[in-house]
């Protein structure tokens, strides 16, 4: 069977969920029996969203061949339960850089580079790329940006093409669209999704289906207005209401039959859907029997996009324990030692969310040091690691003058540092440790006994490391090195033994947590919390209102 193609532009607005919907159609043609990818295809030139600001894009997703690329992957992963890679994320950027490297190669024998057919067939080989590896059975492929945006034009224009070069009855294309509510008026409004499928047909691209997101059921009449309007069959006009969880967008997709009319449509030959472990997870996250309070300590919780796959990954670990996972969200520039405990005292579990730049890093220190006195279940994640390290230093080693060079480069006690490869480093553009490296466990502890097994692979996003040059006082002074990265001798977890749950790791444990296989140090991390709740102290968490 010739692979097929399924592209789904969005039009009206921004933020309608095209990943989501991606995604979800995803996981519902996987239940099916079929093996699916799922590519983003981003029409910014920023070549990846390596070195922009979180408040621009959000969390920077991170895959195990090192590339740094959009959130949405996260979702793809999370959902359909795959590994992405480089091939699953396209920009503008990478391809007129690739564009200019073969015409200063001249590999264009002399002719006049243009944007067609040169960027669109450039943007048409990453797209078979995928296809072309015999590895899936469909290949869905989201276009960023609405309809109607400049820079979307050369993509839609790649996928006009597409669709004969590969059959049209190889293709479909979804187009993702809003029908408004207005109050004023007292109805719901399908001309900015007429307007929107007109644009789309302006550039040559006609929907074969229609997903409109609304806050109200679409009836009969407004899906045949739809329908006649958009030249599309009134069964083609799939309504996608607002949600609690994003974990429900499939179950609601199968029943409005977005599946069963992809396949009709494909002609695929698929199996009856399989979803039961979908089913009990989502009953867990909506009739959970307990709940905890995590407080998550960042710098950047005014966008809650950075911290994504954590927020995801929390949800995991609380649906594997029957628990919902209540976060309190906390600026660390405003934590200090004189309020840290009115700030953390009634939460369950803290978290140190990673994060760049010395911003608020003592803030954090300051939570560090408040889990581990008064004994609360702490998970450090990459830069939240390094301030337990420094924390630890400065206040069970006795050296006060413990710090990181990203933050205080005259130290005179780095106990993290620059990794000695980056040190005449001047382009700091996408020069990280990047992507999936290896950890050897050590045996007996809270990390060994969470995994399972001695050596693991997780992903990184970082420049600095604990400094080798001091383990030794970190161990004397009691903190256990749990996880080394075998080949280059670095450290990669730390704990306290004698804390109920203290673990700080320089990887990203969050970019591996899915629907199917929660991340094992989030489910212990959870599990934690929640005996911290049951304990008999005090605590803000109470049995669920709601009971399985």
């Amino acid at each position: 069977m010739a692979t097929k193609y399924i592209f789904v532009t969005g039009g009206v607005t921004s933020s309608l969920g095209k990943g989501i919907i991606c995604a979800s159609l995803g996981r519902l043609l996987i239940a099916r029996g079929l093996r699916v990818t799922i590519q983003k295809l981003d029409p910014y030139i920023n070549v990846d969203p390596g070195t922009m600001n979180p408040y621009e894009h959000g969390e920077v997703y991170v895959t195990d061949d090192g590339a740094e690329t959009d959130l949405d992957l996260g979702h793809y992963e999370r959902f359909l339960d795959i590994r992405t890679s480089q091939t699953n994320n396209v920009t503008t950027g990478r391809v007129y850089n690739e564009v200019i490297r073969k015409e200063r190669d001249g590999e264009y024998l002399g002719k006049t580079v243009q944007v067609i057919p040169h960027i669109t067939d450039e943007i048409k080989s990453h797209v078979l790329k995928l296809g072309e590896s015999g590895e899936y059975d469909v290949v869905i492929v989201e276009i960023g940006g609405t309809v109607g945006d400049i820079e979307s034009l050369p993509y839609i224009e790649a996928v006009r093409q597409l669709r004969y070069d590969v059959g049209r009855h190889n293709t479909l294309s979804i187009h993702l669209t809003l029908v408004p509510y207005l109050a004023a008026a007292g109805e719901l409004k399908t001309k900015p999704t007429q307007h929107s499928v007109r644009t789309l047909s302006e550039s040559g691209l006609s929907p074969d289906m229609l997903v409109c997101r609304s806050e109200y059921p679409l009836d009969d009449s407004i899906r045949l207005k739809i329908a006649q309007f958009c030249n599309v069959d009134i069964e083609d006009v799939i309504a996608s209401l607002d949600a609690d969880s994003i974990y429900e967008v499939p179950l609601l997709m199968q029943e409005e039959g977005l599946d069963s009319r992809v396949i009709e449509k494909l002609q695929l030959e698929a199996e009856e859907p399989n979803l039961e472990l979908w089913i009990r997870f989502v009953e867990k996250i909506k009739y959970p029997k307990y709940k905890v309070r995590i407080a998550l300590v960042g710098k950047y919780v005014e966008h809650r996009d950075a911290y994504k796959s954590i927020v995801e990954a929390l949800i995991h670990g609380g649906a594997a324990n029957d628990c919902q996972v209540d976060i309190e969200w906390i600026q660390s520039d405003f934590v200090t030692r004189d309020n840290v405990e009115k700030k953390l005292a009634e939460a369950d579990g803290i978290l140190v969310a990673p994060g760049f730049g010395d911003r608020g890093i003592e803030g954090k220190v300051e939570a560090v040091r408040f889990a581990r006195e008064k004994m609360i279940p702490f998970f450090g994640i990459c830069l939240g690691m390094q301030c337990s390290v420094v924390e630890y230093a400065r206040n069970v080693c006795g050296e006060k003058e413990a710090d990181s060079t990203e933050f205080n480069k005259k130290s005179s006690y780095p106990i993290i540092d620059v990794m000695p490869e980056q040190k005449e480093l001047l382009d700091t553009g996408g020069t990280m440790r990047l992507g999936k490296y290896a950890c050897k466990l050590e045996a007996g502890s809270r990390a060994y006994q969470a995994y399972g097994e001695e050596l693991i692979w997780e992903r990184h996003r970082h420049r600095y490391e604990v400094n080798n040059r001091y383990r030794k006082d970190l161990e004397k002074g009691g903190m256990v090195l749990a996880g080394i990265n075998p080949e280059r001798d670095l450290v990669e977890i730390v704990e306290i033994p004698e804390h109920p749950w203290f673990i700080g790791v320089q990887f990203h444990p969050e970019l591996k947590s899915t629907v199917s296989k929660p991340h094992p140090l989030f489910v212990c991390f959870v599990e934690k919390a929640l005996e911290k709740a049951g304990s008999g102290l005090e605590s803000s968490v109470k049995k669920a209102d709601q009971v399985i």
